[in-house]
């Protein structure tokens, strides 16, 4: 067996030293990704606390768990591209009404969308491509939940 084999696969150290040269914007996109889930988890345990309804509540907290599975995902990547841990902060303030809330989250999940898409057209990785556009999906998916729920609590 190849001593040496065991020393670079068993040395979680030896790697960093050889770490790719990282896309400055991509990891600066992927921040911005992250602190943009961070705030949704915020806002969304909002909506849900003021939902109209049991189901309405039941689906917002659906939307923020899948926020909560980008969150983590994001992280892992930014962790993997750059060594280190990523700063997190909320990036937008949440609407204190059900009805404005439910209009920035739609906005906020339909801008997010094309943000993901470009993302994951930008990343050379497939992974980050994979994840950015099952992302984007899910994204999509929001927003339309979002938009219907603004349909069931129109403006007077």
């Amino acid at each position: 067996m190849n001593a040496g084999y065991n020393f670079y696969n068993n040395n979680p150290y030896f790697y960093d030293s050889y770490r790719a040269p990282v896309d400055t914007q991509l990891v600066k996109d992927i921040q911005k990704a992250i602190n943009g889930e961070y705030s949704a988890i915020a806002c969304y345990e909002r909506l849900a606390q003021m939902a109209g309804s049991q189901s309405e509540r039941r689906q917002i907290k659906e939307i923020q768990k899948d926020e909560r599975r980008h969150f983590e995902e994001f992280v892992r990547i930014y962790t993997n591209l750059t060594g280190r841990q990523p700063r997190t902060e909320i990036q937008e303030g949440c609407p204190n009404a059900y009805r404005p809330g439910l209009e920035f989250a739609f906005r906020d999940e339909q801008e997010t969308v094309d943000f993901y898409h470009e993302i994951a057209e930008r990343a050379q990785d497939q992974f980050i491509k994979r994840t950015f556009r099952r992302a984007a999906a899910d994204e999509q998916n929001h927003a339309v939940w979002f938009l219907y729920f603004m349909q069931k609590h129109p403006r007077y």
